[in-house]
């Protein structure tokens, strides 16, 4: 198999571009290194720098290349940014995996596992958080990952695509520190960038229905993240065609934010330093925990890091990037 991985410059990409190769497979990296970076690229791998809405671009990869499967991690993230930019959001998320399915089906390649996201689920009162729970995201962001698994789910009915949504949760930490992520949009960077400040960490609300009264997550290293991708390229390499999965990857482990912050304090030797409670953010639900059993059923996957492995190698990335 040769896998174009989209978005394989970036922070998620990178690992997962890693996992493949370790893992024998022949790799392409396409980019167009909005957030990525070209030094996050392996040597010996191939970086293609463009947009998944360009389809020149797209049919001259696979056919070059001789592409037989691929890795769509490509898109934009943030929550926030695409209640203020949906039309953003749906161009790059949407209609940039409708161009990449389009080019795809034209060159015969058939095999396609898609970077989803728990966003699907929205606000999700349960305790654990199964691929059957009903979704009914809350940001244009959310709805752009559940519209591209109805996307793909179609096209595995028309046309045979063999896909993989894989519905991803908290994600941290980093393999190693040059490939840690370098925005701060998540609890973990955004601790560290307090601290840094010689400012109190935040949390966000302590009054939710949880056993401290904050908010409850799934934290899933980034490592773990990037070898379900391997697990899910070597189902579909054997998968009959229209075979389309859905799996969340998770830990199946609940961490709450007030945890979180006193570890991230401990590791970073700040645990003088208390945190500061302010008013809850609009939109955040009391709890999100995977269920992972599913994952564990179909590509016999499951978790290897934990919670002070994420933390520990995401702040040596921190210091990697800012000395």
């Amino acid at each position: 198999m040769s896998w174009l991985v989209t978005g394989g410059a970036g922070y998620i990409g990178a690992h997962v571009v890693r996992a493949l190769v370790e893992g024998g497979q022949r790799v392409v990296v396409f980019d167009d290194l909005s957030t990525g970076s070209r030094d996050r690229v392996p040597d010996g791998v191939p970086l293609v720098v463009g947009s998944v809405l360009d389809r020149a671009a797209l049919d001259a990869a696979l056919r070059e290349h001789a592409v037989t499967g691929v890795v769509h991690i490509a898109g934009k993230k943030q929550v926030g940014e695409s209640v203020e930019k949906p039309y953003f959001y749906y161009r790059e998320n949407v209609t940039g995996l409708q161009t990449l399915l389009e080019a795809m089906a034209d060159a015969g390649v058939d095999r396609l596992v898609f970077s989803s996201s728990a966003a699907v689920y929205g606000m999700p009162d349960v305790t654990l958080v199964t691929e059957d729970t009903p979704c009914a995201p809350l940001s244009p962001y959310g709805e752009t990952k559940l519209v591209g698994e109805w996307l793909i789910n179609a096209a595995a009915r028309a046309h045979g695509l063999r896909a993989a949504s894989l519905r991803y949760f908290n994600v941290a930490g980093a393999a190693a520190p040059a490939l840690a992520d370098s925005g701060v949009f998540n609890l973990i960077p955004m601790v560290f960038e307090r601290l840094e400040a010689d400012e109190a960490p935040r949390i966000f609300g302590d009054d939710y229905a949880t056993p401290d009264g904050t908010c409850v997550r799934d934290y899933i290293h980034v490592e773990d993240i990037a070898s379900a991708h391997l697990a899910a390229a070597v189902k579909l390499a054997d998968a009959a065609p229209g075979t389309s999965l859905t799996l969340n990857i998770g830990r199946g482990e609940g961490s709450s934010v007030r945890e979180m912050v006193e570890r991230i304090l401990k590791v970073t030797g700040r645990e003088d330093q208390a945190p500061a409670v302010v008013e809850r953010r609009a939109g955040d639900p009391a709890r999100v925990v995977a269920s992972a059993d599913r994952i564990r059923e179909e590509l016999g996957w499951s978790a290897r890091y934990g919670i002070d492995e994420m933390i520990e190698s995401a702040w040596g990335g921190w210091r990697h990037r800012h000395g």
